[in-house]
This record gives structure tokens, C-alpha cells and sequence, in this order.
């Protein structure tokens, strides 16, 4: 499956033990998991219907004596991850790493942008991305809490020629960001139970029910950021699972 350059296409979380982290994703969304070849590092691609929804590695002990937390990233497609990585150092990010080789996979770096947000970027090679989106158990929606709406826009604008289109709901501006002329993520400025948080990507799941799974959520450990609310985007949640990855959850027939 092709996807054009700039689109969000896949998402996966670190977490400290990706047996308990693929023994809850499986039991909240109905997903398999199987392991991958990741070389020295093992990975779970999570699958619905025999497609690729989204993916777990391990938070090494190396990372989270370093303090890095557990986390869902965020990935942007784009057509050639040098030139990228070259420009986003122009326009003032940090490259968190050299573009590398993941096995055939493809090529991928990280960066943190110019407000402090990090983010995946991804060349597609054997793994393109995810097979679905926008639809129960698969990711529909990437949005950037930051602190400079205007920066953040700025930097991804002429880093990946994203339009965007601003917008008032409920009293606060929301910067929609589009490939071509699709939807495909958000930036606000951060507020609220986020006030004190990092600048951060945010990845949200679509699901058929948000307050049986929230209840479902909480069974199996996980905690509720946010209690159900009803946003203009429809019935949605914030939650974290067990081991303290954050995520979003949405009714998609509402949304």
C-alpha cells in the first residue's frame, strides 16, 4: 500500500515489559501480536485481520535510567528520510539520531522539533505503514500539544509542505494540518490537564464504545487521563495503559 509523502502512517509503544504491554493492546483492541525480526532489539507487530496496526519495542534499562518514560511515537512517511533529517536541522530541530536502516523495513530517524515535540519520521521500504486507519482498533488521528502553535505550524509547513487551517472550537484555536487536501493531524496549544506536560505527539485509537473500553481500560490496569467527553470530533478519552503510555480513544461513530 503506497502513502504519500507527509502522512502520518504508523505509531508504536516503548514500554519497560512488552509481555504485559502486548497482553493488554491485545485485550482492549482485539488485536494479534507477533514478534519480528528487530535484530538485537525485539519487536511486536500488533495485526487486525492479518493487517499491521501498530507496533511495541522495549524501553531498554539504558533508556529509562537515562529517564525516558513510556511512550507511544508517532511516524511521518517521507520520501527520502536524508534530505529530511538535513532539513529539519535547518529549520532548528534536533535530530535525536542519524537516519539508519531497520532491516529492509526501511529507514527512519527521530527528531525533536523546534517546540520540543518528539517525532518518527519513516522511508518506506518492505514496511510501508500501517494497512488500515480510521476505524475500530486503528489509529485515526496524530495531534501536537505544544506551547507555539505558530513555531510548531511553521517548521512542519516547510519541513514536509503540510497546508493547515485554523479553526475555533469551544473557544480555542485548533491548527488542522493537511496533506493535499486531507485531514491528517492537529496542533493546539497545550492546557488543562496538560499544563504541565512536555510538548508531545499524541496518537488516538478509534473504538467502537469509549466508555465501555474506558471501563475496560481500567479493569486491566490501565488509568483514565481524562474521563469520556464529548468533544465536535466525537465521544473520546484519554487514557494510559498500565505501564504509563498515554493515548487517545474515540468513538468512530461519532467521530
Amino acid at each position: 500500500m503506497t502513502y504519500p509523502h507527509g502522512l502520518f502512517c504508523w505509531a508504536d509503544v516503548s514500554v519497560p515489559d512488552i509481555a504485559a504491554g502486548a497482553d493488554f493492546y491485545t485485550s482492549i483492541f482485539g488485536w494479534d501480536s507477533k514478534e519480528t525480526d528487530g535484530g538485537s532489539v525485539p519487536y511486536t507487530m500488533f495485526m487486525q485481520d492479518g493487517l499491521a496496526i501498530a507496533g511495541m519495542a522495549p524501553l531498554t534499562a539504558e533508556q529509562r535510567r537515562a529517564g525516558w518514560p513510556p511512550i507511544w511515537s508517532s511516524y511521518i512517511l517521507v520520501d527520502d528520510v536524508d534530505p529530511i533529517a538535513a532539513r529539519a536541522a535547518e529549520l532548528g530541530a534536533s535530530l535525536l539520531m542519524d537516519p539508519f536502516t531497520v532491516h529492509g523495513s526501511g529507514r527512519m530517524f527521530f527528531a525533536a522539533d523546534p517546540v520540543g515535540a518528539v517525532v518518527g519520521f519513516w522511508e518506506a521500504g518492505e514496511h510501508g505503514g500501517a494497512g488500515v486507519f480510521n476505524q475500530a482498533g486503528a489509529m485515526c488521528w496524530n495531534e501536537l500539544a505544544c506551547r507555539d502553535v505558530e513555531a510548531a505550524s511553521d517548521f512542519y509547513t516547510a519541513l514536509l509542505g503540510w497546508k493547515t487551517d485554523t479553526l475555533t472550537i469551544d473557544g480555542i484555536e485548533y491548527t488542522t494540518v493537511l496533506v493535499g487536501d486531507r485531514p491528517n493531524g492537529g496542533i493546539y496549544h497545550m492546557g488543562g490537564v496538560l499544563e504541565d506536560s512536555p510538548p508531545h505527539w499524541f496518537v488516538w485509537f478509534g473504538v467502537d464504545d469509549t466508555d465501555a473500553t474506558a471501563v475496560r481500560l481500567s479493569e486491566l490496569g490501565g488509568e483514565i487521563v481524562r474521563a469520556p467527553y464529548d468533544a465536535p470530533f466525537g465521544r473520546a478519552a484519554m487514557v494510559s495503559d498500565p505501564q504509563g503510555a498515554a493515548f487517545g480513544i474515540v468513538e468512530m461513530s461519532s467521530a
